[in-house]
C-alpha cells in the first residue's frame, strides 16, 4: 500500500478542523435481523448540523472500517477530513451514514447472486436491512431529506457491486450512486440485470475506475455504463459522470481522492 497517511491532522489549521463532521455511532452492536448479525453503525453529520434546523441528503457507504478513523489494514478513505474539505468550499450539507463490513462474510454478503463459488450470496438480504431496518432508523433519529432524488449510496470493489443493485433493485429508494472499482468480474449476469433496469426516475451515477487495476476494470466499467445510457433511450433517465485514472490502483488512497470529486457530481454540481 502507499505510504501516504491520508488521516495526518497535523497538517489541519484550526479553520479546517472547526468544519469537521460531528461523527457519531448509533451503535457497536446494530441488529441486522434479515441476516442475523450485529454490526457497528456510523453517522457522520454536517459540522453546521446542531446549530441549523435544516434536513439534509444522505450517503450510506458501505465497509465503514475503511472509511474514517484510522481505516482499516489496507488504509482508509478519511472521508471526515474529505467531508471537512468539502463544507469549508460550501459543500458540506450531506449526512453519511457508515455501516461496517461483515468482515471474513464480507464478499457474500456484498455478492447480489445467490450461487456464488464462495457460497450462498447475502446480498439481496443486506439490501433490505439498508432499505427496511437502517433507512428508516435514520430518518427517524436525524434531520434527513428522505425522498429517493436526496438519497445516495455507494462503496468500492464488492461493496461498489452492491451499490449498483441497490440502485437497480431499489430505484423508488435510491437516486444516487458512488460506483468505485466495482467487482463486475463476479459474473456477466450484471449487464443483463442492467439491460433489465427501467425506472422513470432521474438517477445520477458516479462510476470510477483505475487503469493500474485489474486487466479487465476499466472496461467492464465502460460496458456498464454503456449498458445504463442505452436506458435512456427507452425512457429511463440515468446520468453518469465516469473518471478512468490512468494510474488508478484498487486501493483505499485512490478511492479517497476521488471521494469529493463525486460528491460534489452527486449532491452539488446543482
Amino acid at each position: 500500500m502507499l505510504g501516504q497517511n491520508i488521516n495526518d491532522e497535523g497538517s489541519q489549521d484550526e479553520n479546517h478542523i472547526s468544519y469537521r463532521p460531528e461523527i457519531r455511532i448509533i451503535a457497536e452492536d446494530y441488529e441486522i435481523p434479515q441476516l442475523n448479525r450485529k454490526r457497528r453503525i456510523s453517522v457522520l453529520l454536517p459540522n453546521n448540523y446542531e446549530s441549523s434546523a435544516k434536513n439534509y441528503p444522505v450517503l450510506y457507504l458501505h465497509d465503514g472500517q475503511n472509511l474514517f478513523d484510522g481505516g482499516g489494514p489496507y488504509g482508509n478513505w478519511a472521508i471526515d477530513e474529505k467531508l471537512a474539505d468539502l463544507a469549508r468550499k460550501g459543500m458540506g450539507d450531506v449526512i453519511v451514514v457508515a455501516i461496517d463490513h461483515a468482515e471474513e462474510e464480507r464478499v457474500l454478503e456484498f455478492s447480489p447472486f445467490k450461487e456464488t463459488k464462495w457460497g450462498i450470496g447475502d446480498g439481496k438480504k443486506y439490501l433490505k436491512f439498508l432499505v427496511e431496518t437502517l433507512k428508516p432508523h435514520i430518518d427517524k433519529n436525524f434531520r434527513t431529506l428522505k425522498e429517493r432524488e436526496f438519497t445516495g449510496v455507494g462503496g468500492s470493489s464488492m461493496g461498489g457491486l452492491i451499490s449498483i443493485y441497490a440502485g437497480l433493485r431499489y430505484p423508488s429508494v435510491f437516486g444516487k450512486l458512488m460506483i468505485f472499482s466495482p467487482s463486475l468480474w463476479i459474473t456477466p449476469k450484471i449487464y443483463f440485470d442492467a439491460i433489465a433496469f427501467h425506472q422513470p426516475y432521474s438517477t445520477d451515477i458516479y462510476l470510477y475506475a483505475g487503469g493500474a487495476e485489474s486487466v479487465n476494470m476499466v472496461g467492464n466499467v465502460k460496458r456498464l455504463k454503456q449498458v445504463l445510457e442505452d436506458k435512456n433511450k427507452e425512457g429511463a433517465m440515468v446520468n453518469i459522470e465516469l473518471h478512468i485514472d490512468p494510474q488508478g490502483k484498487h486501493e483505499e488512497w485512490f478511492w479517497s481522492q476521488e471521494f469529493p470529486a463525486a460528491m460534489e457530481f452527486l449532491y452539488f454540481r446543482n
